[in-house]
């Protein structure tokens, strides 16, 4: 499949965590993890489980950083 965000990662889920509505879906890529939150349909859909490799496309428009 052909996307237009560049910013794409490959990597294993390593964590899956289901919610009634929303699943948490950890991914290890290199040199760190990545953090999603995507819907459980969208889980389900994917058939997502621990040990996958997966592709990671961040699309954001705003990044932001706040000091306390």
């Amino acid at each position: 499949m052909e996307l237009s965000a560049s910013n794409q990662l490959r990597g294993t889920v390593t964590y899956i965590k289901a919610g009634a509505v929303m699943a948490e879906i950890m991914v290890e890529v290199q040199p760190g993890s990545v953090t999603a939150a995507i819907t459980e349909e969208s889980r389900d859909r994917l058939h997502l489980k621990t040990g996958d490799e997966v592709s990671v496309i961040i699309k954001a428009t705003d990044v932001l950083i706040a000091t306390q």
